[in-house]
């Protein structure tokens, strides 16, 4: 398995939920409506002055096909990370439950080997949960 993959997971998760806020940004760009008033008056006798109010959208046919084309993008992006984050999440079904947490507590939460130790308490140390790490994935470099 390569390394690496554990880092990918994170930006995958992470650009997932970017890659959605950006999709919610772009379909509210289409929803935005202008409005203004307008004064006039009626055009037979007796002209009595009049408001209108006009309301509409800024967003034209052009835009729509830009925007779709944009939003398709963002939808591939997505669908890429939501399958690098899928297949990291059934190898770590594959592995025993022990290392399962210590890929949690280091590599996902981003805690400190002490503190990781600590979450296992007993007479694990920095050292030791970082040892176990280094020889599992040393051991199973092959597994994606």
């Amino acid at each position: 398995m390569d390394k690496n993959i554990l880092n990918d997971y994170m930006d995958a998760c992470a650009l997932i939920k970017e890659t959605e806020d950006d999709i919610r940004k772009l379909r509210k760009k289409k929803k935005t409506i202008i409005q203004t008033n307008v004064k006039g008056s009626n055009p037979d006798f007796p002209y009595q002055p009049q408001r209108f109010t006009i309301h509409g959208t800024t967003f034209t046919y052009g835009d729509d096909s830009h925007l779709r084309f944009e939003e398709k993008l963002l939808e591939e992006q997505k669908a890429n990370a939501e399958a690098i984050k899928l297949q990291v999440e059934q190898w770590m079904l594959t592995i025993p439950t022990r290392m399962q947490r210590i890929i949690r507590y280091k590599c996902f939460e981003k805690l400190q080997w002490g503190e990781v130790a600590i979450k296992f308490g007993g007479k694990a140390t920095a050292d030791s949960v970082k040892m176990e790490f280094r020889r599992f994935m040393d051991q199973n470099n092959d597994l994606f």
